[in-house]
């Protein structure tokens, strides 16, 4: 009998919900933590650490639950537009730090391994978002352009319409 799923699934699960926890007293609108979520990415912060600030510091639970909007879709309404997804950006980044390693030691095979499975998952993730339309479908993956877009950051700031 092979369990294979039944490792690392210890977990705990979100409970299925519509509006905001029973418990949760917020002294903010709802206004006042889209203004927080910009604030927050302007100072550079993906979307996963501003939920994660969010709830350490200022005690929302899940930002969806109390706005009724995911962060990125308040940030998208703010003008605020993320590049690439931010797993692929993620994943970018640790390609883009493998290829510098590699430049000083080009005989590291471990590494060059590493590389190679780290670009096959950004080539899977970047078919995924293709598919579904949060990539464009001539966008493709390229070493270069990775180095450019993790300098840059994740975000792509324009004028709100």
């Amino acid at each position: 009998m092979n369990k294979k799923r039944d490792k690392g699934q210890s977990h705990s699960t979100r409970p299925a919900r519509a509006g905001p926890p029973r418990w949760l007293k917020l002294d903010m609108s709802p206004s006042d933590i889209e203004l927080l979520v910009v604030e927050l990415a302007k100072k550079g912060y993906p979307p996963s650490m501003i939920g994660i600030i969010l709830r350490d510091q200022f005690g929302i639970p899940l930002v969806k639950q109390v706005i009724g909007k995911k962060i990125e879709q308040i940030l998208e309404k703010h003008g605020i537009r993320i590049v690439v997804p931010e797993d692929v950006f993620n994943l970018m980044k640790r390609a883009v730090n493998l290829r510098r390693h590699l430049d000083e030691h080009p005989k590291d095979m471990h590494s060059k391994r590493g590389l190679i499975e780290i670009e096959s998952k950004i080539h899977r993730l970047v078919k995924y978002y293709k598919r579904v339309g949060k990539l464009p479908a001539d966008w493709k993956y390229d070493p270069e352009t990775a180095k450019l877009i993790v300098s840059t950051g994740i975000y792509k700031f324009q004028e709100a319409a």
